[in-house]
């Protein structure tokens, strides 16, 4: 029997609702399902960095939330003697991706735009307030429970968070990177700005309402940060002993913020505890179901990375789900998915539970100690810099960078409004590539890029990134990471013919002059 759908999304948080707007775009018959029947009212998520507003831009939808992001000028934290341990400064930084590297928003209104967005493409239909129950694999395909009816798609995605239904009937077990610490958040209206009390030793020019700044506070760690318009969030550590709900009691809230909202009108607008955990799937694929989002990975925040996670996620398996389901790649190549993206999850959750130890440290002694070897440390880098390349079979050696977006010209406009994206290959040195190179890249639906050429570069970013990897031709995938690097068409050739035969992808012969 063949399946009613391509891809079934199962929960449309800002994860589904990216992976459906990819997927429609490329044409296949998605499903979306959906217990709302709205997106949650209040903020969760409130972080993203550049390469979210590059993954957004990439289906158009940056625009309608633009004017609703904030982008912040770094990170300052502050320890056991209330001065300044550690500055991160973004303030009149280069932006060779195009954009800051922090922003903040209201996830109600992301949601909002992402659902929008489906409503373009006829082939992807959205149920709200349909509730899957339970799935299971049914040979090549698979079934997804609602109500009464079974419901037989060729793909599942699973987005549906941290408690994931799909994960759960997979039988998916997670593993514990052994961290978990509770804390109370606390999301606000503020009319007016904040007080930050008693710090000292904070640069000169730096506009505390426009940090995210962490109390490495022994006596209670916390977190402040900004949020687009009048939106303020604090995180406070839960200390031993202390009870959820009357750490989320009204009196105890307001106790709590009291000291930054001093004569400031404010209203809470909520209050929760949470469980920071690391956590990761075992498995995100089995068959023809795959997991996504916090189904797949938990974090801790400290890094903002959560939602980004989850967004790398849809953008790494979209296209290849799309080669696969277009008949141009076999279903092995989805098994790239996890391997490319599990090892860059687990680095960045490792290094947010490096950076989990540091703060919740609650001994005054070992705080003091802490700040000590923290003031002293160099070379340190943000959340973005962190993010470690891709490796796998289908990637070369040396690539699996993020690639740049750098500002094409005077209009603002940045290298994929030219491009396009898709698979790209840039070069510096205008030289043809080898049949055996021209006709797999077509097979991809690739296309040519000569920097000078067709591509200006006002602010030298390209060019300084070509001198960096010491390469003339880049092969940009259609999730703007860097699939290849050559010294010249041939080797590049070589490259994009070896990376699709082992992605699967079969192209006709080329002809005998092929090199």
């Amino acid at each position: 029997m063949t399946p009613e759908w391509d891809v079934t999304v199962v929960g449309c948080g800002p994860v589904g609702a990216y992976a459906a707007n990819l997927l429609g775009r490329a044409g296949l018959r998605v499903l979306v399902l959906e217990r709302d029947s709205a997106p949650y009212a209040l903020p969760r998520a409130v972080h993203v960095d550049h390469e979210m507003l590059r993954l957004l831009q990439d289906v158009d939808l940056l625009d309608p939330i633009r004017d609703r992001l904030f982008a912040a000028d770094g990170h300052l934290h502050i320890g056991a003697d209330r001065g300044v341990i550690r500055f991160l400064s973004a303030a009149g930084q280069p932006r060779p991706f195009g954009h800051a590297n922090d922003y903040f928003f209201y996830q109600p209104e992301l949601e909002e735009v992402l659902r929008r967005g489906l409503s373009r493409y006829p082939n992807v239909t959205v149920r709200l307030g349909t509730e899957a129950t339970g799935v299971a694999i049914d040979g090549d395909a698979a079934r997804v429970a609602v109500g009464g009816d079974a419901i037989r798609t060729r793909w599942i995605v699973g987005t549906d968070g941290a408690r994931s239904m799909v994960r759960k009937s997979l039988g998916i077990r997670l593993d514990d990177m052994d961290f978990e610490e509770p804390w109370l958040v606390v999301d606000a209206e503020i009319e007016g700005p904040i007080t930050f009390p008693d710090l000292t030793g904070v640069p000169e020019g730096a506009n505390l309402q426009r940090l995210s700044v962490m109390m490495c506070d022994p006596d209670r760690p916390a977190t402040i940060v900004p949020g687009r318009g009048n939106h303020r969030r604090w995180e406070f550590m839960l200390l031993p002993g202390e009870d959820d709900a009357q750490m989320a009691h009204p009196d105890t809230v307001a106790a709590l913020i009291a000291p930054w909202v001093k004569n400031v009108p404010h209203r809470v607008i909520r209050a929760a505890t949470y469980r920071f955990h690391g956590l990761i799937a075992t498995h995100w694929r089995k068959g023809p179901v795959l997991l996504a989002g916090d189904a797949a990975h938990q974090t801790p925040p400290f890094f903002g990375q959560g939602m980004c996670h989850g967004m790398r996620d849809a953008a790494n398996l979209a296209w290849k789900l799309a080669l696969v389901q277009g008949g141009k790649a076999p279903p092995s190549l989805l098994d790239s998915y996890q391997t490319e993206r599990e090892a860059q999850v687990r680095h960045i959750v490792g290094k947010a539970i490096e950076a989990g130890h540091y703060i919740c440290v609650l001994d005054k002694g070992a705080a003091h100690a802490r700040d000590i070897r923290v003031r002293g440390q160099r070379d340190i880098r943000t959340a973005s810099e962190l993010i470690a390349p891709l490796a796998s079979s289908i990637i070369a050696a040396g690539a699996g960078q993020r690639f740049i977006n750098p500002v094409m010209g005077a209009d603002g406009a940045l290298l994929d409004d030219v491009t396009k994206g898709g698979w790209v290959l840039l070069s510096r040195r205008d030289e043809t590539l080898p049949p055996n190179g021209a006709v797999a890249l077509a097979r991809l639906g690739g296309r040519p890029f000569v920097l000078g050429r067709d591509l200006p570069d006002p602010e030298g970013h390209l060019a300084a990134w070509f001198d960096a990897s010491d390469a003339h031709h880049v092969l940009v995938r259609p999730d703007f990471y860097v699939a290849a690097t050559a010294g010249s068409a041939v080797d590049m050739a070589g490259h994009i013919d070896l990376i699709t035969g082992r992605m699967g992808v079969k192209h006709p012969p080329v002809t005998s002059d092929a090199v």
